[in-house]
Order: C-alpha cells, then sequence, then structure tokens
C-alpha cells in the first residue's frame, strides 16, 4: 500500500509539472523579477509628510493563511492560475506583524484586539474602550478606566470621522471607537443586565449617538436603535427583526434632532443610498439590515450596496474636509464566514475588502494619505496538503489521506466540520467543495470555530508608513497612526519654526519634503559636475 500510494504522489506531481508556465522554468525569469523588485526597494524614499487622511481597513480575522488563500482566489476568479496575483493590499510598500494576545487571554477577542489598534491600550478580552483595569461584564470596573480611540482624537482636532462595516455598527470593533463598555455585547440597553443600568452604564447603541460625533456611520443594526416592536422597515412581519430598545428611545431619531442646520441623510436600502449627494452631505446615517450585513456571497445588490460601495461614499463625505479626515472600514463577515467553517464565505468576504481597499487608493492620494490594511487575530484555519500550481483553492489535495478519502487544501483545527462517524471522515470525492455552504472539515468538534493566536499582517501606505515595521505590540499601531497625522498627545514634531500661522501641517510637510527634494537634486549637480 505504501508503495502504491509513493506512485500515486508521484503521478500526480509529474502530471502537476506540465502545468507550470515555460518562461518560469528559465532561471532568468526569476533573477530579473527579483532584480525588478530589488531596485523599486533601493529606489525607494520615506514619504515624511504629514496623513492629512488616515483609511484603516480592518479584516475581522483576516490572518495570513486567509490573505494567501484569498490572493489565490482573486487569480482564479479572473481565470488565471492565482498563486501570481497580487492583492491590493500586497502591493503597500511597508509591512510589520502585530502580536494579537489580548491582557488576559492567549488568544484575543475582536473588542480586546480592536481597543489595542483604536485606542492604542491593550486590554482584557470582551470589553470595550477601557483598559486592563476594568473587569468583563462588571459595569462599576469600566469607570475612570474609560480609553478614547483615534476616531476621537481625529475629531477633536477639527478633521471628519467615519465608520463602515459588514457587521452591525454597535459590533465589537466599529464599537471601540466611540464606546466604554464592560462587555462588547451590550447592544442595546435589553442587552444590558439591570444591576449594570442601575449603576448608570450605557448600552453600545446610546454611546454611538451620544459620545462622539461621527459624520458617517455605514453597516447594519437598525434593531438596537428602535423601541422594542418597532418594525423595521425591510422585514415588517419578522418579530426577530423589531426593535428592542426597553427605554422607548428612537436613537435614529436622536441623530437627526443632533444635526440642526445640517444637510444629514438617514437611509435603509440601496436606492436612498445611492440618491445621497456626497458633494451637499454633511452627515450620514446607513443601517442597511436590522443585524449584521448579508455574507458579500449572497448579498442582494439591488437592495444593498457593496463595501466597495460604502466605502467609497464615505470617502466622498469626509474628503469634503480640508483638515482632512479618520475612517474605519471593517471587513467583519470574514471572521463570521470562519466561525462558521465556510472557507468559501471567508475568502470571498476578503477578496470584496481588497476591493474596496483599490477603490480607496484611487479616492485618495498617497502623498497625503495614510492607508493601513490589517487584522485583529487569526483563525484555526490551515492551508495544506500537496495541491498543484492552479488547483482551485477551495478545492481538494490531489494526495489522499491514509484512508484513502481526500480532504480540501483548507481545513479547520477545530468547528463545525468534524463529522467523523465510525473511526471515518466523510467521502468528498463528489461534493461541490467550493459552494458557499460547504463547512471545511476539523480536527475537532465545536459549534462554532475558535480564533488562532498567531501574529497578523500590518500592511502601509502613504505618510509614515516605514513606521509599520518588523514584530510589534498591537497597540503600537494607534501610536504610529496619531504621529503620522498629528494627532492625539505626540505631535511635538508637527511644528515647523517657520511655518505661518496660516500653514496646515499638511502643507508644512509637503514643503519639507519639497525641500529635501530641492537639495538632493542640489547634491547630484554638484557631483555631476565634478564627475
Amino acid at each position: 500500500m505504501e508503495f502504491f500510494c509513493l506512485y500515486l504522489m508521484a503521478a500526480f506531481w509529474c502530471a502537476g509539472a506540465a502545468a507550470v508556465p515555460e518562461n518560469e522554468e528559465d532561471p532568468r525569469f526569476w533573477r530579473t523579477q527579483a532584480q525588478d523588485t530589488l531596485r523599486r526597494a533601493l529606489n525607494r524614499q520615506h514619504n515624511t509628510n504629514v496623513a492629512k487622511n488616515i483609511v484603516f481597513f480592518l479584516g475581522d480575522g483576516m490572518d495570513i493563511a486567509t490573505v494567501t488563500a484569498a490572493r489565490i482566489l482573486k487569480g482564479q476568479l479572473q481565470n488565471r492560475s492565482g498563486e501570481e496575483t497580487v492583492l491590493s493590499m500586497e502591493s503597500f510598500p511597508y509591512t510589520a506583524l502585530s502580536k494579537t494576545y489580548s491582557v488576559d487571554f492567549q488568544i484575543p477577542d475582536s473588542s480586546s484586539t480592536a481597543t489595542a489598534m483604536l485606542c492604542g491600550v491593550k486590554t482584557n478580552l470582551n470589553t470595550v474602550g477601557i483598559s486592563a483595569a476594568g473587569r468583563n461584564g462588571v459595569c462599576s470596573s469600566q469607570k475612570g478606566n474609560e480609553v478614547t480611540s483615534i476616531l476621537r482624537w481625529s475629531k477633536e482636532a477639527g478633521k471628519s470621522v467615519g465608520i463602515v462595516t459588514t457587521t452591525r455598527v454597535q459590533h465589537a470593533t466599529p464599537a471601540t471607537a466611540y464606546a466604554h463598555s464592560a462587555s462588547r455585547t451590550w447592544y442595546s440597553d435589553s442587552d444590558m443586565p439591570l444591576s449594570a443600568k442601575k449603576a448608570g452604564c450605557r448600552d453600545i447603541a446610546y454611546q454611538l449617538i451620544f459620545n462622539t460625533d461621527i459624520d458617517v456611520i455605514i453597516g447594519g443594526g437598525r434593531k438596537y436603535m428602535t423601541p422594542k416592536g418597532t418594525k423595521d422597515p425591510e422585514y415588517p412581519t419578522d418579530v426577530a427583526s423589531q426593535g428592542i430598545r426597553g427605554d422607548g428611545m428612537d436613537l435614529i431619531k436622536e441623530w437627526q434632532k443632533r444635526k440642526p442646520g445640517k444637510v444629514a441623510h438617514y437611509v435603509w436600502n440601496k436606492k436612498e443610498f445611492d440618491a445621497v449627494d456626497t458633494n451637499t452631505t454633511d452627515y450620514l446615517l446607513a443601517l442597511f439590515e436590522p443585524g449584521d450585513l448579508r455574507f458579500e456571497l449572497e448579498r442582494d445588490p439591488t437592495t444593498d450596496p457593496s463595501l466597495t460601495e460604502m466605502t467609497e461614499k464615505a470617502i466622498k463625505i469626509l474628503q469634503k474636509n480640508p483638515n482632512g479626515f479618520f475612517l474605519l472600514v471593517e471587513g467583519g463577515k470574514i471572521d463570521q464566514g470562519h466561525h462558521a467553517s465556510r472557507a468559501a464565505m471567508a475568502l470571498h468576504e476578503t477578496v470584496m475588502l481588497d476591493e474596496a481597499v483599490e477603490r480607496a487608493l484611487e479616492l485618495t492620494t498617497e502623498e497625503d494619505t495614510l492607508t493601513i490594511v490589517t487584522a485583529d487575530h487569526s483563525h484555526s484555519f490551515t492551508f495544506n496538503g500537496f495541491p498543484f500550481r492552479g488547483n482551485p483553492i477551495l478545492g481538494k489535495s490531489p494526495v489522499y489521506g491514509k484512508d484513502l478519502l481526500p480532504y480540501t487544501t483548507l481545513l479547520y483545527g477545530n468547528g463545525p466540520g468534524y463529522k467523523i462517524v465510525n473511526n471515518t471522515r466523510p467521502d468528498i470525492r463528489k461534493v461541490d467543495t467550493a459552494s458557499k455552504d460547504y463547512v471545511q472539515q476539523s480536527s475537532v468538534l465545536l459549534d462554532k470555530e475558535t480564533h488562532g493566536g498567531e501574529d497578523v499582517a500590518v500592511f502601509a501606505r502613504g505618510p509614515m508608513a516605514h513606521l509599520f515595521h518588523g514584530v510589534q505590540e498591537q497597540n503600537y499601531v494607534a501610536h504610529a497612526m496619531a504621529y503620522a497625522a498629528c494627532v492625539g498627545e505626540n505631535k511635538g514634531h508637527c511644528a515647523k519654526p517657520s511655518a505661518s500661522a496660516n500653514d496646515s501641517p499638511g502643507n508644512a510637510g509637503a514643503e519639507h519634503s519639497a525641500s529635501r527634494s530641492a537639495q538632493l537634486a542640489g547634491f547630484l549637480l554638484i557631483a555631476c559636475l565634478l564627475h
């Protein structure tokens, strides 16, 4: 049997070798490619401008294995083998790794990691916008331990700010930008224990409206904003979609009341969303679902916009501010796809996030906009086996297990995909593993797959992007962004002695860069004359 398996593997590899592009068999192909990359690296100069704008993309659960697999999927969707594809985020000149553990857990959740990345402070599992002195679920422990985010720092510096997410806008990651809560699950007052309400703690949806003046809010979460029993405009007969607030407040109306003299639009469907004129709009609240938005593979493009469309609308509204803006864009459904062990869902969400990144780059300039793409944590997601070059990323490895049954290239360490019966794995030879509904196999049975503890990548482009380097604690991200944009506490470097009172930090950075360029040109001219 062992000889047969080796023979089978050899036959597979020989068959796969025939698919290798002919030019890649020539050493000159790889040497030329490497020399081109080397030249670009040698010619790269640090952009030391002040970041007028920051666009912060967060792929929830987008670990390095997910980035690699999404890269291949994106290429294969374009009828290429996929491995040679370059995602938009991978074209960024600077990359770092961030360590994701929380103060109390080796493997974190999205609220503790978001607090690190946005507030610059590591904290405990399940807590939002409070330090590690706060305790999960203990209302009294959050008082005096609140920490603010770079979204707040940017607003205080006169910039416009926004949040875009494919989850509910009260979910862990977006909530960290504006809320302080001892529990990430206190979405509305009805989700809070009576003791917490009596102690004076407020739910996350309430804080969304009353804590910080956010210019653009786009995502899901309608039911947390309206009184209990309020019928949803899209699903009027669905009881589960009705408002759930117990305090009787209509936070959507409260949001509208707080915008006197401003052009403020609340929308809940794509038709209304498309009709919003970005040139005249000051504020936008767009809530497209009672809870989280749909997966990209299940989204109805006639009723709900894509993440790319939401990102574009947000940038066009925010960039009217001459002081610049901060925008958080979360691909939150990547995480949910992984938790369900549905790799197709997670990877298509990642591809959509990358398309949103590409559109954001088109709408901004590298000279004044710092763009960051990162993840909050990893998953128990593996990319394995010996598939041929160009093998469908959602397909099966050509090398079978010792039980003579196939397995998929993508697997999970734990989750709902554990289906061993009588010590035998399911036979998937005739199963469409690329289906959005296919659940990848796992080695340990759980209702939901868990997070992983590996470091995650940070991709950076724009002013001060070179600050993102090496292996860093996750809370470093907020401090590096704030330094680049001259917001928050660390902005002594932003002063320019010769600048007039009317010079903006952005102009000072540009002039400094121009001055350095002129000096360099002078040195080169002298060197040429001496030569």
